[in-house]
């Protein structure tokens, strides 16, 4: 499975920005993607998952900002992200997450400044 990553970039604080990513190869039919995020000297935290029914979850700290999405056809999942803060600065990494491992994108970095 290859998870290609797009959108990052830099914004201001109260901005927004839409993440993409695209899936390819040998995908799990039973799936969740998600995006997961890394600050700089944190651990990996998910931020978002979304399942093929469209069932959503998000971490408390986005919550009410992003929304994540799917289109099963294209094998792809988006992040669109709004009322951006500095703490949302990090490499966002998507995933596709099966039944029996993960596949992970490259990451994309996001960084949110004045």
């Amino acid at each position: 499975v290859q998870l290609q990553a797009s959108g990052g970039g830099l914004v201001q604080p109260g901005g927004s920005l839409r993440l993409s990513c695209a899936a390819s190869g040998n995908i799990p039919r039973i799936n969740i993607m998600a995006w997961y995020r890394q600050a700089p000297g944190k651990q990996r935290e998910l931020v978002a998952g979304v399942d093929s029914g469209g069932s959503s979850n998000y971490a408390d700290s986005v919550k009410g900002r992003f929304t994540i999405s799917r289109e099963n056809g294209k094998n792809t999942v988006y992040l669109q992200m709004t009322g951006l803060k500095l703490e949302d600065t990090a490499v966002y990494y998507c995933a596709v997450v099966g039944t029996d491992r993960n596949y992970w994108g490259q990451g994309t970095l996001v960084t949110v400044s004045s």
